[in-house]
């Protein structure tokens, strides 16, 4: 391996970390982070570039490591897969192979993202819903069909809980076991919809 300084100092802190830190995570990835360090030190880069570039790399090796995308989804052809079969071939389902939370009925549907909106109830507590109610009592779901280019995006949108002692919502009853949940405030919804299709 060449010794850029770079990876002289990465070598001296790696040495004084497995004396220091009992089972460090990073230690079985010393030989490979060694590698990029090194590679990063011959690269030539300026007290100016630096801190961009390995940001940069830092960001693209986390969003590797998580399997998330490098770049924004574009939808072509190749990012799909036909996942029909999981269903029993009873619907003609695709899945985004890039982020799997992307998918689409049928091979010109158009594309939705299951993690767009999270509901925040009235403790705090944070769930994915299909049947959020609007004021007008039209449904919300946490899905939204996305905009291309897209780049993931989740937003948090306030609900006011109710439990209810039955389904058809007569009679409030904490520990009932029916929840209903209603749009808190809808102008929180306008950043949502100029991000999602409407």
């Amino acid at each position: 391996m060449a010794t850029s300084n770079t990876v002289k100092k990465a070598v001296l802190e790696f040495k004084i970390l497995k004396k220091t830190v009992e089972d460090a995570l990073i230690i079985p990835f010393e030989k490979e982070i060694l590698a990029l360090v090194n590679k990063f030190g011959e690269s030539g880069q300026s007290g100016g570039s630096a801190p961009y570039t390995a940001g940069a790399i830092s960001d693209a090796v986390k969003k590797l490591c998580l399997q998330q995308p490098l770049c924004d989804i574009t939808c072509i052809d190749t990012e799909w897969r036909d996942v029909s079969d999981h269903e029993g071939g009873k619907t003609d389902m695709y899945q985004n192979k890039r982020l799997s939370s992307i998918f689409k009925d049928g091979k010109g549907g158009a594309p939705y993202y299951l993690d767009a909106i999270i509901f925040r109830g009235n403790e705090g507590s944070t769930f994915s819903s299909n049947s959020v109610k609007l004021k007008d009592g039209s449904i919300l779901t946490s899905r939204q069909f996305i905009k291309l280019p897209f780049a993931p995006k989740t937003f948090f949108i306030d609900v006011i809980e109710t439990e209810w002692a039955d389904q058809e919502e007569t009679v409030e009853k904490p520990g009932g076991g029916w929840w209903t949940s209603v749009i808190k405030d809808e102008s929180q919804l306008e950043e949502v919809f100029e991000y999602y299709q409407r």
